[in-house]
């Protein structure tokens, strides 16, 4: 085994393929869609006529997803290569700090929309006492930003994962 592994086990050989990188932008896609369906189905039904109350979902509502699709955005506009300081061609021109400032900054909008979300059920529904099919709508917040969060997760391994195809030059 060699010295500079931190866990017994490497990865499955099948991880490093192009289809599993394809796979897995693909279900990283399929994750923030459904989050953004699950917002919005929340968004309609506190619009129709079956919801007999004054809860509604409101811009305020809407915010916790934004800021989490921001922090998803500014996350993988960072690539991994660009955080390592060995390598000379990134650090003599201090990139490897501002990437991790910014991947910092992704992250944190990314905590505070989950924190938002969390907020805004515990706040909105929960306090005033809400009943359950109105207080549906602040789950479905939660349930939105945390499957915002995981297609960030998602979407950087599958992005910076080393395929077949990828190469590295270094002198």
């Amino acid at each position: 085994m060699e010295e500079e592994r931190l866990w017994k086990f490497g990865k499955p050989a099948w991880l490093n393929s192009a289809a599993a990188r394809t796979g897995g932008v693909y279900s990283a896609g399929g994750l923030f869609g459904l989050a953004f369906y699950i917002l919005l189905d929340s968004a309609v039904w506190s619009k129709s006529a079956l919801n007999g109350s004054d809860v509604h979902v409101t811009f305020i509502d809407w915010l916790p997803f934004i800021f989490s699709s921001l922090g998803m955005l500014i996350i993988n506009s960072v690539e991994k290569t660009r955080l390592s300081g060995d390598s000379f061609s990134y650090s003599g021109s201090g990139v490897a700090w501002k990437a991790r400032v910014v991947l910092f900054l992704g992250f944190a909008a990314l905590a505070g929309g989950m924190a938002g979300g969390v907020c805004i059920f515990v706040l909105g529904y929960i306090v005033p006492g809400v009943e359950w099919p109105m207080m549906q709508m602040g789950v479905e917040n939660v349930v939105a930003n945390a499957l915002v969060g995981l297609s960030s997760v998602v979407l950087w391994i599958s992005q910076n994962m080393e395929d077949e195809y990828s190469y590295n030059l270094s002198l």
